[in-house]
C-alpha cells in the first residue's frame, strides 16, 4: 500500500512491491485454505476454526438469551460454548467486551456455528475492502496503482489474522476511517462520535484521547463521549445497569488479567509487551512502557499542532501508529487499523518525491511485512515490529519539524485550515 521510490528508498519501486505482495497472499492464502479443509470445526493443527469468533458467537447467544448475568462469568460461557458447539470442549475466553457488544452478534447465534463464522468472515473482509477503496480513492497519487494497493491489502498480514482470528478488528478500521474523512471535511463533532464508537475496543481509544485533549479539540472531545455513552447504554437498556457495572469493575482489573489475556506475547505489538518480553522484571518493564508511551505521544502532539504545516494524511498516520504503539493491549489483529496510515503516507511520498523522507518508505514496509516475525520473538524477545512503527513516528516528527513546505504540502495544508 506504498507503492513509490523516493530519493532515499529507491528499491521500493511499484512492481517490486507487487511482486512481493504476490508471493505473501499467495503463501497466506493457500496455506490457510489449505489448513481448513478438514472435516469439521477443527483444523489441521487441531485449532478451532475462527478460533475468537466463538467467544462473539457464544456472547450473541447470551444475548439472544437475554442472559446478561452471565456476560461476565467464565464458567457459564464455557458451558454454553459446548452446549452451542459441542467440539469445543475445553475452551475458554476472557471476557472483557462491553455489554452492548454481544447484542451485535445476537442474529448470528441463531446460525449454526460454521454458517455464522462464515458470515462473520464475508462481513469482516467486506468491511476491510471498502474502507481500503474509500482512502485508495482519496489518493491521487495511488490512483494509477489499484492493482498494487489490491494486491497489497490481500497480502497484509494483519487482514490474515484478522480473517483467521474471526476478530472484530474490521470495526475499529470502520471508525478510524470514517473519522479521517470527517476530519478532513471539518466535522469535529461528528468525527468525535465515530472516534467515540471505539469504546468497544477501549485500549484503541486512549491515543486519539490524550491528543485531542492536548490540542483542546473540544468538540470532537465532546461527539466522542456522547457516543460512547450512548453505546454502553444500549447495553444498559437491554440487559440492565449490572453488566455495565460489572464490565467496569473488570476493566479495573485488567492488568492482573493480562498474562490469562496475552498466553502469547509474542502475538501482540505494542510497547507495554515490547518491554515487556525484554526486561524481566515487571515493574521496571512497564515504566519503560509508560516512559516511551510519553515520548510517542509527545512526537505524535507535537505533529499534530504543527497542522498548518504538515497535511491531515500525516498528522492522521502518526496518530494511528501512536495508537497501536501506546494501546495497553493489542494483538496482530489490531494492526489492520494501520491501512490507511500506509496509504496516506504513500501518497504523500509520491507527491513529495525529495522532501527529507529519511527512509520512511523502507519503514513502512517493515511495519507491513514484520508482523510475520512475531512469533521469532518468543526466542529473541524483541518484537521488531513496534520498533519500526516507533521510528515511523519519530521520522515524521522529524518531516514535520522541516522549514521546507513545497507544492503538494501547502496546497494540502490550506484547504485544511480552510
Amino acid at each position: 500500500m506504498f507503492t513509490a521510490a523516493t530519493n532515499s528508498d529507491n528499491w521500493i519501486t511499484a512492481k517490486r512491491l507487487r511482486a512481493h505482495a504476490t508471493i505473501l497472499a499467495v503463501c497466506l492464502w493457500s496455506l490457510y485454505v489449505w489448513n481448513l479443509t478438514t472435516p469439521g470445526l477443527r483444523d489441521r493443527g487441531g485449532n478451532l476454526k475462527g478460533t475468537d469468533f466463538l467467544h462473539f458467537y457464544t456472547l450473541g447467544a447470551l444475548a439472544a438469551e437475554h442472559r446478561g448475568g452471565d456476560l461476565y462469568d467464565t464458567s457459564a460461557q464455557a458451558a454454553l460454548a459446548v452446549e452451542r458447539v459441542p467440539q469445543v470442549a475445553g475452551l475458554r475466553y476472557l471476557p472483557l467486551y462491553p455489554p452492548q457488544v454481544s447484542l451485535l452478534f445476537a442474529p448470528l447465534a441463531h446460525l449454526p456455528y460454521a454458517w455464522a463464522l462464515a458470515v462473520w468472515w464475508i462481513c469482516s473482509a467486506a468491511i476491510y475492502a471498502l474502507c481500503i477503496l474509500v482512502v485508495w480513492r482519496a489518493c491521487p497519487k495511488l490512483r494509477t496503482h489499484g492493482l498494487t494497493v489490491v494486491l497489497l491489502a490481500l497480502g497484509f498480514p494483519a487482514f490474515f489474522h484478522l480473517i483467521a482470528w474471526g476478530q472484530t478488528s474490521a470495526l475499529a478500521l470502520a471508525c478510524f476511517t470514517g473519522a479521517f474523512f470527517l476530519l478532513r471535511q471539518k466535522r469535529e463533532f461528528l468525527a468525535g462520535l465515530v472516534f467515540g464508537c471505539l469504546i468497544f475496543k477501549p485500549q484503541l481509544g486512549l491515543a486519539a484521547a490524550i491528543v485531542f485533549l492536548s490540542l483542546g479539540a473540544w468538540n470532537l472531545i465532546a461527539g466522542a463521549i456522547v457516543s460512547a455513552v450512548a453505546e454502553l447504554f444500549v447495553g444498559v437498556l437491554y440487559y440492565g445497569i449490572a453488566p455495565l457495572r460489572q464490565w467496569v469493575i473488570t476493566m479495573q482489573h485488567v492488568r492482573a488479567l493480562l498474562p490469562w489475556l496475552e498466553p502469547k506475547p509474542y502475538q501482540t505489538h505494542c510497547l507495554r509487551t515490547f518491554w515487556s518480553m525484554l526486561v524481566p522484571s515487571g515493574e521496571v518493564a512497564f515504566g519503560l512502557y509508560v516512559i516511551s508511551a510519553i515520548a510517542v505521544l509527545s512526537m505524535t502532539i507535537s505533529i499534530w499542532r504543527r497542522q498548518t504545516k504538515v497535511p491531515l494524511a500525516l498528522r492522521y498516520s502518526s496518530l494511528l501508529l501512536a495508537t497501536v504503539l501506546i494501546a495497553p493491549h493489542l494483538t496482530v489483529y489490531d494492526l489492520v487499523i494501520l491501512a490507511p496510515a500506509f496509504l496516506l503516507t504513500a501518497d504523500w511520498l509520491m507527491a513529495e518525491p525529495h522532501s527529507p523522507t529519511h527512509t520512511l518508505g523502507t519503514l513502512l514496509y517493515l511495519v507491513y511485512v514484520l508482523p510475520l516475525l512475531g512469533p521469532f520473538a518468543r526466542w529473541t524477545h524483541v518484537q521488531l515490529s513496534v520498533i519500526a512503527m516507533a521510528a515511523c513516528v519519530y521520522v515524521l516528527w522529524r518531516i514535520s519539524g522541516h522549514s521546507f513546505v513545497s507544492g503538494a504540502t501547502a496546497v494540502s495544508a490550506e484547504k485544511e485550515c480552510g
